[in-house]
């Protein structure tokens, strides 16, 4: 049930924000814990709400307000999100984030700009058939790709997987379904797909049905295939540092495409 409190105070129910509380530029990254940290990339942040696994803050890039909420672990509260957040006005999503490389050349603390995903997950398909492509927005892509050159952090961009079940990835050989599992990952190497999260195919499809825009910049923090397994990670900064300059491009070319007052 609705909490009649909160929709009466104009606030979204999970969020906990309301119209002008947020930018309509917003870093998703996961981890509640890693909100403050990319906030901490922007100009006078401030802590706007904290509710379930949703912290958000509010500054500026160039003067422009642009927002951060954590998404918490998975595609089902991803979505719940970036519904709430395009609800109150935000139209321009980039996902920071980590994954589990999948090509065995991929060292931990490598940086993924993802160009699309594998729909490997389930909330998707409550908005659009699984023939429908998880793609992400093309200026969005663009704007990582050249924030990356521009401050001379090394990428790769490509397709990455989104999954729902993290061990499946992590530990494959554990599963009862080992074998199909084992053979999935090995297909997806083949075809070169990059690293493996839980919410951007989610968020690029989502994005397209509710016609916003969805990125995805990630590091990888693992790969089980070159040896590596989960330890201590490294520091996250090129990867939000490529986020926050990307969002620096794209507040420069959308004010050029954004028409003046006429007179």
């Amino acid at each position: 049930m609705i909490d009649k409190d909160l929709v009466g105070q104009g606030r979204q129910y999970h969020i906990a924000c309301a119209t002008g509380d947020v930018g309509r530029y917003v870093f998703l990254p996961g981890d509640p814990g890693r909100a403050p940290l990319i906030a901490g990339f922007l100009h006078d942040a401030r802590r706007i709400a904290e509710n379930r696994e949703f912290v958000t803050y509010t500054g500026t890039i160039d003067g422009i307000p642009v927002s951060v909420c954590s998404t918490g672990i998975g595609s089902p509260s991803a979505a719940i999100a970036l519904e709430e957040l395009a609800a109150i006005g935000a139209d321009t999503f980039i996902r920071i984030g980590r994954s589990g490389g999948l090509q065995p050349d991929l060292r931990v603390g490598s940086v993924i700009i993802a160009t699309g995903a594998v729909r490997d997950e389930g909330t998707s398909r409550a908005y659009l058939p699984i023939e429908f492509p998880a793609v992400a927005d093309l200026r969005v892509v663009n704007a990582l790709i050249d924030a990356a050159a521009a401050l001379d952090v090394s990428y790769r961009y490509g397709i990455i997987e989104s999954k729902d079940a993290f061990y499946a990835e992590v530990l494959p050989e554990s599963m009862p379904i080992a074998e199909e599992w084992q053979a999935r990952w090995r297909a997806y190497q083949r075809a070169g797909v990059l690293c493996s999260d839980m919410e951007a195919a989610a968020l690029f499809v989502i994005a397209h049905a509710r016609k916003v825009r969805a990125g995805c910049v990630l590091q990888v923090s693992d790969n089980q295939f070159a040896g590596h397994r989960l330890g201590p990670e490294p520091s996250m900064d090129d990867t939000i540092r490529v986020g926050v300059e990307a969002v620096r491009r794209l507040i420069l070319t959308d004010a050029k495409e954004t028409p003046g007052p006429t007179g």
